[in-house]
């Protein structure tokens, strides 16, 4: 049986797909003619019950990246980052191919967002059991609050140390309290705080429509702008 937002889910995927489909168009082009060649960058990731999907997203990075540096964390001014990637990364332009995974039914408008197994498992226990409850998201709080994910780990001299003991159990936490207030209305203001933010990147609106967010650790307070 759907579910209200499941409806919404594929109301607003097979819209934004139909409307962008003259903005994929020159993206493919200038991807197909520059830097690898590559056009879509598909990678295995954990989604509602545990279950693996594929998730599609337009390439920003080398080929091998997941085996090169940092491996599946991207820091700031990342060398494996393509010229044109910088611009879909920033503009989340890179994400856009992911209305299919939600038309499809293995991710949301709106949910957590989707990691890889080796992140997935960076999440503490109790978080990876929360999170599985719920398709992953386009967007979501985790995404909203680390919208300068890459921002905030660089220029750290063991990124994926704080990343994995700093970052990903504070994004736990805004994950389950995700799961714990999945509605509608939840759903719909996050829609609209993601596009408030790319307009405005520094805002920190999100702070003020949910209150009850689960406070950052003093690691991170200074670097999300509290």
């Amino acid at each position: 049986m759907l579910t209200m937002i499941r409806i919404f889910d594929i109301f607003f995927s097979s819209l934004g797909l139909i409307l962008l489909l003259p903005l994929f168009f020159p993206v493919v082009i200038i991807l197909r003619f520059s830097g690898e060649g590559e056009v879509f960058f598909s990678q295995s990731r954990v989604g509602k019950s545990g279950k693996m999907f594929d998730l599609l997203k337009f390439a920003t990075m080398l080929k091998d990246s997941p085996n090169i540096g940092t491996g599946t964390v991207t820091i700031q001014h990342d060398p494996r980052i393509l010229p044109i990637g910088h611009m879909l990364r920033k503009t989340k332009v890179n994400e856009l191919p992911q209305l299919l995974n939600v038309l499809l039914g293995h991710m949301s408008i709106i949910g957590p967002r989707p990691q890889d197994l080796r992140c997935f498992e960076a999440f503490p226990k109790p978080s990876q059991e929360q999170i599985i409850k719920v398709r992953p998201g386009l967007s979501g709080i985790g995404s909203i609050v680390f919208r300068d994910e890459e921002n905030i780990i660089g220029g750290l001299l063991d990124s994926e140390f704080f990343y994995d003991e700093v970052i990903m159990p504070y994004k736990g936490k805004l994950e389950e309290w995700f799961v714990s207030n999945d509605n509608v209305l939840v759903y719909f203001l996050c829609i609209f705080l993601t596009i408030w933010i790319i307009l405005r990147p520094k805002s920190k609106l999100f702070w003020r429509v949910f209150k009850d967010l689960p406070q950052p650790p003093k690691e991170l307070v200074t670097k999300l702008g509290l």
